[in-house]
């Protein structure tokens, strides 16, 4: 999370809007979905699957700054780059603006406002995500900073400052029962928004 740093500085928010509306993006036929949440809460698999059902492409912001090379240090004491913010906006810009993709990331605050339709904070018990974390290696520090942050609600909290409150959605994510709930009621949504 510390790769945010001076993020909120650039925050770019930009109009509100009611559930499964359309936002106003010249030509986009389709909306645009992000996944969010602390790491280890399933937030690429959750948008794989999302995009799969829906028939979306999913974009994995990590992954895009990984093909970019578009970081501006390594964070010793987290052991992560920092993401090049600017850089990556601007490689997503075009595409965002057409609609029809389910991007996920850790973090919500920096994109623009206008980009996304629907938000969806995934959440999981923190004996769950310290399970997923350590499995992944995580150093003892990231671990618990991570930890720290599920149980403070940071990226809820920060989803709710950067995002109208409709379009917010806070969805548990810890079994098979609870994907297949956030995959139907997204499907739900999404048929609310092509009516809309």
């Amino acid at each position: 999370m510390a790769e945010l740093a001076g993020a909120a500085d650039r925050k770019r928010k930009s109009e509100e809007t009611a559930p499964a509306q359309k936002r106003d993006r010249k030509g986009a036929a389709r909306p645009n979905i992000l996944v969010t949440g602390t790491p280890g809460v399933g937030k690429t698999r959750a948008a794989e699957a999302i995009a799969a059902r829906l028939g979306l492409q999913r974009l994995g912001v990590s992954e895009l700054a990984k093909s970019l090379k578009a970081f501006e240090e390594f964070d010793e004491m987290r052991q992560c780059q920092v993401l090049d913010e600017d850089r990556v906006l601007d490689a997503m810009e075009p595409d965002l603006g057409r609609g029809g993709f389910v991007v996920d990331y850790h973090a919500c605050e920096l994109f623009p406002e206008r980009w996304f339709d629907l938000v969806l904070v995934l959440r999981v018990g923190t004996e769950t995500l310290y399970d997923r974390l350590t499995a992944r290696g995580y150093p003892e520090p990231k671990l618990q900073e991570n930890l720290q942050c599920e149980i403070m609600q940071v990226v809820l909290e920060e989803a709710r400052e950067a995002y109208a409150a409709e379009v917010v959605v806070e969805l548990r994510n810890e079994s098979e029962a609870d994907l297949e709930s956030i995959l139907a009621r997204v499907a739900a949504w999404r048929d609310a928004w092509n009516n809309s």
